[in-house]
């Protein structure tokens, strides 16, 4: 209740309990992704998460979710009666320390993307993946709670970025 009042950073325990409930559900909803970007937000002392898809943001671990939502769309849309998808697998292992799955992740995404029907449609996810990966230099080994947080963020807005597009088009046609 201090730090609403008074405007102090949220405690540590609030942003680790979002993140210990979006791996144990493997779902991240509107209001864990509220509480994580108040959190981070609050803590840097300027708006560094915003509230959709920031095609700007140069964070490694913000990038990386992004990355993610990438890869778990591209599987969905090669193969779409999947009982489990890489974000079953591999979230915490992926949010936590990206260096282990990545590469295995990136691998699979050739496996998907030659799955594909349309073409144009693997070459629309192939450059997307170039622009995200233009930003990342190399994984890290290990991402710390604040890092863990912004992971997620990339991931939350990454999909609902999908699901926005995937609205209009339907609208539009």
């Amino acid at each position: 209740m201090r730090s609403v009042i008074e405007s102090l950073p949220y405690p540590q325990t609030l942003l680790s309990g979002a993140i210990r409930r979006i791996r144990a559900e493997q779902e991240i909803t509107y209001p864990r992704a509220a509480i994580i970007k108040a959190c981070i937000n609050r803590y840097s002392g300027k708006e560094e998460l915003k509230v959709s898809l920031d095609e700007n943001n140069t964070n490694t671990a913000y990038r990386l979710g992004r990355l993610f939502g990438v890869l778990e769309r591209i599987q969905e849309r090669a193969s779409p009666n999947l009982n489990a998808t890489i974000r079953d697998r591999y979230y915490g292992a992926a949010s936590s320390t990206p260096v282990t799955v990545f590469s295995t992740l990136l691998k699979l995404k050739n496996h998907h993307l030659a799955k594909l029907d349309n073409k144009g449609e693997a070459v629309n996810y192939e450059k997307l993946l170039g622009q995200i990966m233009d930003g990342i230099a190399d994984f890290p080994a290990h991402l710390d709670l604040q890092n863990q947080g912004r992971f997620a963020i990339g991931y939350y807005h990454q999909r609902q970025a999908f699901f926005t597009k995937s609205e209009s088009t339907n609208k539009g046609e």
